[in-house]
């Protein structure tokens, strides 16, 4: 072979071998998935740290975390906040329930301590640990012992890709709504209920946020898993449910810690189980419906009394509870699970996904669906003309204000635009005025209808209003 000859196949051989010698036989450079056993490991530090009401907001607020099984006994220090960091010379420490936790991924422990006592209208700071390995310092304040102004966030369904998708809502609703007092999530927090991964994605999705605003949740049907070796499709309440999240127990016995109420500075929110128990639930809603001191009154629930998805329908549960929303005028009432968005004015019409309740009196409730996550459903025919405002494919989170006689409603998406809004007003003897304050855009509709349902949709859009005032 020439010197020219060697010199040809040596870079040819050269250029061959070069992305091996780069990348070596197998790439051992390119990123693999962490592993959920892995990305969700417990360890000694507290993590997954969230905020509840187990009692009167005004005087109490309840903390519960989870650390690895190492962890045999946990406790919880606050103390009044103050600008100077001397405050944690004045904390005092509450101790801990501690019990063990076995998920799919790990064994681990789950602590909750509740701070009671506390001063109505105070911000208090506290931390969690075993004395060694603490949390940061969080945030949170008490509620007035007076009806005074508030708001609050409320989250339709997150479900699916929570970390990556449903975290840029959560983290929108603060910037929109920093001083908010809690978050309501309406059911389907997660997809599968007994998976730990997903239950530390939406832990992750919230973050910090977790610990300083009190969470309100209310299960929805993925909150439920099938009970093994039932010869029925029995399903029960997730494991992960009552030890992630220390809740009020003035529910029935039957349904504890998932049918609730809270009582928050004039108005009563209520939390209903509207995946099983439907009936029982009756007598104890009017019980305390009828005892009701507060001025405003909001029940959540997963199923929606007026469904907006295509082909889905609630008529037992309507026929429950609606007739007890009338007849104690029940003001909001605010649903997840149709992956879609639908909000109705006062009139108690009839079911717009294709059922028969018609009703020709003003209720005088506005029910709500909405979605917070990513996956989404198909608006039914009816509900586009029958709604006063409807959506598809689009992530929202509410924005909700009591203001003495005004409770002011804002529907924002994902980047925080306003999509809907409305004011409801207290009037002595009847239901409330509402004035719509809908803002001058376009209905949110699939493009890929057919040309009859684009042409329906088109014509039902309404005439436009004034845009919201900012």
């Amino acid at each position: 072979m020439t010197r020219a000859g060697s010199l040809t196949f040596c870079f040819l051989l050269l250029g061959a071998i070069a992305p091996a010698l780069a990348h070596g036989p197998h790439d051992d450079h390119a990123p693999k998935k962490v592993a959920d056993v892995d990305a969700h490991r417990p360890t000694p530090l507290p993590d997954r740290i969230i905020l509840t009401w187990s009692d009167d907001p005004r005087t109490t607020m309840a903390v519960t975390w989870r650390t690895d099984a190492t962890v045999a006994k946990s406790m919880a220090q606050i103390a009044r906040a103050d600008a100077a960091p001397k405050f944690i010379e004045k904390a005092t420490t509450v101790e801990a329930k501690t019990e063990p936790f076995e998920t799919d991924l790990s064994k681990a422990h789950v602590h909750s301590a509740v701070f009671r006592d506390l001063a109505p209208r105070t911000k208090y700071a506290y931390r969690v640990g075993d004395g060694a390995n603490w949390s940061e310092w969080f945030h949170f304040s008490t509620a007035s012992d007076k009806p005074e102004p508030f708001s609050f966030v409320y989250f339709g369904d997150a479900q699916n890709d929570v970390k990556s998708m449903w975290s840029r809502v959560v983290r929108e609703a603060f910037k929109d709504a920093p001083t908010a007092a809690f978050m309501i999530h309406a059911g389907d927090l997660i997809n599968s209920a007994e998976r730990d991964a997903e239950w530390g994605e939406w832990h992750q999705a919230g973050g910090w946020l977790n610990g300083m605003l009190p969470s309100v949740p209310t299960p929805g049907n993925h909150e439920y898993a099938r009970v093994v070796g039932s010869e029925t499709p029995a399903r029960r309440l997730s494991n992960h449910w009552k030890p992630q999240f220390t809740l009020p127990t003035n529910g029935p016995e039957m349904l504890q810690e998932s049918t609730y109420y809270i009582d928050y500075q004039g108005t009563r929110i209520i939390s209903l189980n509207s995946n099983e128990h439907q009936k029982e639930q009756v007598d104890w809603l009017r019980g305390v419906l009828a005892n009701n001191p507060n001025k405003w009154t909001i029940c959540t629930f997963h199923h929606p009394i007026f469904s907006t998805a295509k082909g889905r329908d609630n008529p037992e549960l309507r026929e429950a509870w609606q007739p007890i929303f009338d007849e104690y005028r029940v003001d909001l009432v605010l649903n997840g699970h149709d992956h879609t968005y639908g909000r109705t004015g006062l009139e108690a019409h009839r079911n717009v996904a294709g059922g028969d309740s018609a009703r020709s009196v003003e209720g005088g409730t506005v029910y709500v669906v909405s979605v917070s996550g990513p996956k989404m459903y198909e608006l039914g025919a009816e509900t586009i003309t029958a709604m006063k405002r409807v959506a598809e494919d689009t992530q929202l989170y509410q924005i909700i204000t009591i203001d003495g006689d005004a409770l002011t409603y804002e529907s924002r998406t994902a980047v925080g635009e306003v999509y809907d809004a409305f004011t409801l007003k207290k009037r002595a003897g009847k239901v409330n005025e509402m004035i719509e304050r809908v803002p001058n855009t376009p209905r949110r509709l699939r493009l890929e209808r057919t040309p009859a349902k684009a042409k329906a949709a088109a014509a039902a859009v309404p005439a436009p209003v004034p845009a919201l005032a900012k």
